[in-house]
C-alpha cells in the first residue's frame, strides 16, 4: 500500500507562485510513476504533470509547460510541484497520484493511489 498526503495549496494572486508537496509512504518501487492531477468544479480530473520515481521521464500537459516544474526528493519520499506565473484558470483541487507502470498514463483511472487533495485558488 502507498499513502499520499498533499500540502502547500492556498490563495494566490495571478502571476504568483505556490509549491505543492506530496509526502509518500509505503512501498514505492523504482517503476512507480508519481503524478499531479487537478479538478476544477464541475470538470473532470485532468493530468498536470508526472515523474518516474527512479528519475527522468518527466511529462507535462501543454497548458503548464514553462510555468510548472515537477521534481522529487527520494530521501524525503516527497514529490513537488512548483507552480509559477499562476493564472485564474489554474484554480482547482490538486491531487497527487501514484501507479506502478512502465509507461506514463495520463488517464486518472490508471492510477491506484491518491491523496486527499489540496485547494489552489488563483485570484485575478
Amino acid at each position: 500500500q502507498v499513502q499520499l498526503v498533499e500540502s502547500g495549496g492556498g490563495l494566490v494572486q495571478a502571476g504568483g507562485s505556490l509549491r505543492l508537496s506530496c509526502a509518500a509512504s509505503g512501498r514505492i518501487g523504482s517503476n512507480y510513476i508519481m503524478a499531479w492531477f487537478r479538478q476544477a468544479p464541475g470538470k473532470e480530473r485532468d493530468f498536470v504533470a508526472s515523474i518516474r520515481w527512479s528519475g527522468g521521464t518527466i511529462s507535462y500537459v501543454d497548458s503548464v509547460k514553462g510555468r510548472f516544474t515537477i521534481s522529487r526528493d527520494n530521501a524525503k519520499n516527497t514529490v513537488y510541484l512548483q507552480m509559477n506565473s499562476l493564472k485564474p484558470e489554474d484554480t482547482a483541487v490538486y491531487y497527487c497520484a501514484a501507479t506502478a507502470r512502465y509507461f506514463t498514463p495520463r488517464d486518472s483511472s490508471q492510477y491506484n493511489y491518491w491523496g486527499q487533495g489540496t485547494q489552489v485558488t488563483v485570484s485575478s
